[in-house]
């Protein structure tokens, strides 16, 4: 009888391997991943080419290093998905070291575009890569969050014990990123730890709490650090962009003009106006503009319904894990997606103040690209052991 019972505890101790056990990953989830992928480079091709061949004298300039980055991006995600992510447990204090190194490292980079936002990587002499250390730090919030509020799952409901100390490191991470300055991946980490928070079980009155010191908190910490005029200028532009329409308003109006030029339809891929030079760097945060214009209101809000299931299926995928580190970790980094998205829209549209956000999947950027691809490895990591349970039910 002992030796029943004994057994019995050894088959219930949970598994935990480097690589995980078998288990396939979420098909539907993959297919729709690789489809916006698909259509992400396609698109990039064709709002990056005359851009290209003016500064690059060669019209695949971008593509080409999308393309080589999007395959190194897919190997690192099936490779990434093939580990069990319940060993990033172990290691979230170390990540959130690194990220934290990184961000501060940043300040001895050079400036680019009034911001030093980069870290350059030298190779011969020469600028080769370069890449934001604050896609680190995003992954790092959720991975920690993840972790604290599986192991103090009992103490979310707690200010003082739960609550707090997640709030110190949310508040690190801002004045870091605001110093650059880098709002917009401000935003992002401030929006995925209140997501996780309200999924990991923080009261919601301390959640309004939250909310509304941070109406005030946030004006006020621009204002401390030294940020609070490019604040305003940009509030300013975005109030009335045509009051400065050869100055910082003249992306956003060239933006207007290509999303209300693409009408229902759209006027064709790669037939855009806007990106023979009118629309300013239209291969990165703007390419959405070039997508309205080419593929029209039909086509965007496809597009867009596509990112919408995606991100669904990424949350049914948290939602239905069993392990509770997993069902946050995975809500955390599909909810990045989600919120890059949304807030991509609403600057090319100019419903927000341009903010420097990126379309995931879409705006050229290698690096970050092969981050976020690796992101995705995670959750088909999780989505593995989701089908290893569901065999052995």
């Amino acid at each position: 009888m002992a030796e029943k019972k004994k057994i019995k505890k050894i088959k219930n101790k949970p598994r935990y391997h480097i690589f995980s056990k078998g288990g396939s990953v979420d098909g539907t989830f993959l297919f729709l991943l690789l489809a916006i992928l698909g259509i992400g480079l396609l698109m990039l091709f064709s709002a990056s080419y005359a851009n290209a061949y003016y500064y690059h004298k060669n019209s695949f300039h971008y593509i080409l290093r999308q393309s080589i980055f999007a395959v190194g991006g897919i190997i690192a995600m099936f490779m990434v998905s093939k580990f069990d992510y319940r060993v990033l447990k172990n290691f979230s204090k170390i990540i959130v070291i690194i990220s934290i190194v990184l961000l501060i490292f940043v300040f001895t980079q050079k400036e680019l575009n009034n911001a030093r936002r980069w870290i350059f990587v030298k190779i011969a002499g020469e600028d080769l890569l370069t890449f934001q250390p604050s896609e680190i730090a995003k992954l790092a919030v959720a991975i920690y969050f993840a972790k604290y509020m599986t192991d103090n799952e009992d103490k979310m409901g707690d200010f003082k014990k739960g609550v707090f100390p997640l709030l110190v490191l949310t508040g690190v991470y801002s004045i870091l990123l605001i110093l650059e300055p880098h709002l917009s991946a401000t935003i992002i980490v401030i929006c995925i730890a209140g997501i996780m928070m309200f999924i990991g079980g923080t009261k919601v009155s301390h959640l309004f709490m939250l909310g509304g010191s941070l109406a005030f908190g946030f004006p006020l910490a621009v204002f401390a650090l030294g940020k609070w005029d490019r604040l305003m200028t940009r509030v300013n532009y975005w109030l009335n962009p045509f009051s400065a329409a050869k100055d910082e308003g003249y992306q956003v109006i060239q933006s207007l003009y290509a999303i209300g030029s693409g009408g229902l339809m759209g006027v064709g891929i790669g037939d855009s106006k806007q990106k023979y030079l009118y629309l300013p760097e239209p291969q990165n945060d703007f390419i959405f503009s070039i997508i309205c214009e080419e593929i029209g209101f039909v086509g965007a809000t496809l597009l867009l319904a596509l990112f919408v299931i995606f991100v669904w299926r990424g949350f049914s995928i948290g939602l239905k894990c069993k392990d509770r580190f997993g069902s946050l970790l995975c809500i955390g980094i599909i909810s990045q997606v989600g919120i890059q998205v949304i807030f991509n829209v609403a600057v090319v549209t100019n419903t927000i103040p341009n903010t420097g956000i990126s379309l995931p999947f879409f705006s050229y950027g290698g690096t970050s690209l092969m981050m976020l691809l690796a992101q995705m490895g995670i959750i088909l990591s999780i989505s593995r052991e989701n089908n290893i349970e569901d065999k052995e039910e």
